[in-house]
């Protein structure tokens, strides 16, 4: 019966949702060779900075244009720039205005005052000295006032405030100058103080949506997100029809708002989508063992035999054989047909997860018997169907830009789903499908022989 992969009851919040700060680091920074390596004063071996690991590493190399040597030279760099900071902060008092670093290597470290006289005793730190009008503790003086007066006004359209040390001032950022100015006035503060960035943005908080976590319908049910889905701009993700109807409102695995779904077909078919709102990103990923997860590259459907592995939010993970494609099931609620019978097992708040073979998406689980303790049989509707009828493209760690089209054109279109049969035009070239799956940019017949045959 379909309902043993549903199951009912709220589950106190799972996990807190962490927040993301953006700091202005920039894109790419010109090479440059590193310092000398001198000894190693305590601070760097105090803080691990000396001894980094291989993945903070690789990751400092891509995301801020630096080579090994740069990287591990900044780590070292911003350890040690931490305690003359600190130590320049204590000497010189109230005058301090705040410290910084500059350079591809955090080379240097800039302290600001408000006395020139401080200069040397800076300078003496190996630091660069910058004299400005207000201290640090005036600038957090008029960042609490912004603060209390947020726990009067809206703040809606002054989302973010904060201290600019640098530029030695108060930072807005606000969707109009006059809302804005509203935010100052209302805080007692003088608006020539205040810099202002006129802005859409809007900072959320981020949720990703991964293959088998737990989401909640209409605050009772519970079954599991299959794949990330887009149609157009929305974002979302397929699950089981019989999980909701179109209109029902989720919550996701922490039960805070999440989406509406938008389609749900059941009986007959066992398929659904739900759009979710913007504190949410789709993934290609689905849950495997622990913290760890697998993503999603296509769609090509596996052959009856081919091993495929199931994801949930009551069992986790599991694995067993695709025994029979294109099966009929009978449930108490309603018959379905065209789902896939598999040996992998499946319990309650399951329905909805994903099915995969290797990194390729298969289907979303319906529903079955047995458990996974004395082992049974679990059915899922094939993803490559629910794709085609509702109008989505799968989330996938391939490149993809283009939305589905539709049937009627004969030219190989990027987003549609192939049958294995199927002919296309591609370059001027006839090509027959070998393997049904939703087309990806890189997959073009050209260049997928495993895909596509000439003919």
């Amino acid at each position: 019966m379909v309902h043993r992969h549903a199951v009912t009851g709220r589950r106190a919040a799972l996990t807190a949702l962490g927040a993301l700060v953006a700091t202005g680091v920039p894109s790419a920074v010109a090479a440059e060779p590193a310092p000398p390596a001198g000894p190693l004063s305590s601070a760097s071996q105090t803080l691990g900075a000396d001894r980094p690991s291989p993945l903070m590493l690789r990751a400092l190399e891509r995301d801020l244009g630096l080579t090994r040597a740069q990287a591990s030279r900044r780590l070292i760099n911003e350890a040690e720039a931490g305690t003359r900071a600190g130590l320049l902060r204590n000497a010189l008092g109230n005058r301090f205005a705040g410290a910084w670093l500059r350079g591809a290597t955090s080379q240097e470290l800039v302290v600001a005052t408000t006395k020139a006289a401080d200069v040397p005793t800076i300078k003496a730190q190996g630091a660069k000295a910058a004299v400005v009008r207000k201290t640090l503790r005036d600038l957090m003086a008029a960042k609490k006032k912004l603060d209390r007066a947020a726990t009067r006004v809206s703040t809606r359209d002054t989302p973010q405030w904060y201290v600019d040390v640098p530029a030695n001032r108060v930072a807005m950022e606000a969707r109009t100058k006059a809302a804005a100015a509203a935010f100052v006035k209302a805080a007692g503060l003088d608006g020539k103080g205040v810099g202002v960035k006129v802005t859409a943005d809007r900072p959320r908080l981020l949720a990703d949506i991964t293959g088998g976590d737990p989401y909640y319908i209409n605050g009772s049910a519970r079954c599991s997100v299959g794949f990330s889905v887009t149609k157009g701009e929305q974002r979302g993700f397929a699950s089981a029809g019989h999980c909701g109807k179109k209109g029902d409102r989720t919550t996701g695995f922490d039960q805070t708002e999440q989406g509406t779904f938008q389609a749900s077909t059941f009986p007959g078919k066992d398929m659904s989508w739900v759009a979710v709102n913007d504190q949410w990103t789709p993934t290609a990923n689905v849950k495997v063992e622990g913290d760890q997860k697998v993503q999603i590259t296509g769609s090509v459907q596996a052959l009856v035999g081919a091993a495929v592995c199931r994801s949930g939010s009551t069992t986790g993970w599991h694995c067993g054989k695709i025994e029979q494609h294109d099966t009929s099931v009978s449930y108490a609620e309603g018959r379905v047909d065209g789902l896939t019978r598999t040996t992998v097992c499946a319990e309650p708040g399951d329905s909805g997860g994903p099915f995969v073979a290797g990194v390729q998406a298969q289907g979303v689980t319906s529903g079955g018997t047995g458990d996974c303790k004395s082992g049974g049989t679990t059915f899922y509707q094939p993803v490559n169907p629910l794709l085609s009828d509702f109008g989505l493209t799968l989330k996938t760690a391939a490149v993809q830009s283009s939305a589905p089209q539709g049937n009627g054109a004969q030219a190989w279109a990027e987003g549609r789903v192939y049958q294995a049969g199927a002919t296309v035009i591609h370059a001027g070239v006839r090509y027959r499908c070998l393997q049904t799956h939703q087309a990806q940019g890189a997959w073009a017949p050209n260049r997928t022989p495993a895909l596509w045959q000439r003919v």
